[in-house]
């Protein structure tokens, strides 16, 4: 398997302005051939559906769901580009899978860059500080630092988790589905989760 560099991935970037990650599973898939990792997004819609990411999202829904203990809640505005599309069934299901993940998966924010800067801080000096003292050399450190960081962000940041019903699929997988599927730009705008007592 060919050797995934960040250049590739950002080379891939340009081309199809397709995100980071989406970029870099296309490459591993492609083994590292850039024609073939367009041909993979372009295949799945994803090309599609990231450049329809750039259209303004006016309309939509504020979706809320109470968990049936009545502990947990969720308050999710989900947006699209016409008010056709927010009162659609499918549309409104959509809200309702990602308020289901909100309420279960409790994320920090919508996406890794919306996390807490001080927050990435503090698991980066505990990753350092645990691999220092397991004894790894200083180049291990650093990759272990930036695995874990990785790692906490896929749990951390919405778009990145994976979806309690199929962990396989991320909630930015979904999304970019529903994109494909609607031809319209579906953006999740902001959330709020509640838990009694918190």
């Amino acid at each position: 398997m060919a050797d995934i560099t960040a250049t590739m991935v950002k080379q891939l970037r340009d081309r199809t302005g397709v995100g980071m990650m989406e970029c870099r599973k296309a490459l591993i898939e492609a083994d590292g051939n850039v024609d073939n990792a367009i041909k993979y997004l372009r295949e799945r819609g994803i090309s599609k559906a990231e450049a329809k990411s750039q259209r303004d999202t006016k309309e939509g829904l504020i979706y809320s769901y109470i968990h049936f203990n009545g502990k947990i809640g969720v308050l999710l505005e989900l947006n699209c580009e016409s008010d056709f599309v927010a009162r659609t069934a499918e549309f409104k299901a959509l809200a309702e899978e990602i308020a289901l993940q909100i309420a279960a998966n409790s994320p920090l924010a919508i996406t890794a860059e919306g996390i807490d800067p001080e927050i990435i801080e503090r698991e980066k000096e505990i990753a350092k500080n645990k691999a220092i003292n397991e004894k790894k050399s200083p180049e291990i450190v650093e990759k272990i630092v930036e695995g874990n960081i990785r790692k906490y962000c896929s749990e951390h940041a919405l778009m990145e988790q994976g979806l309690i019903r199929d962990e396989k699929i991320t909630v930015k997988d979904l999304l970019t589905e529903a994109i494909s599927k609607t031809g319209e730009n579906i953006q999740i705008a902001r959330f709020v989760r509640y838990a009694l007592g918190e």
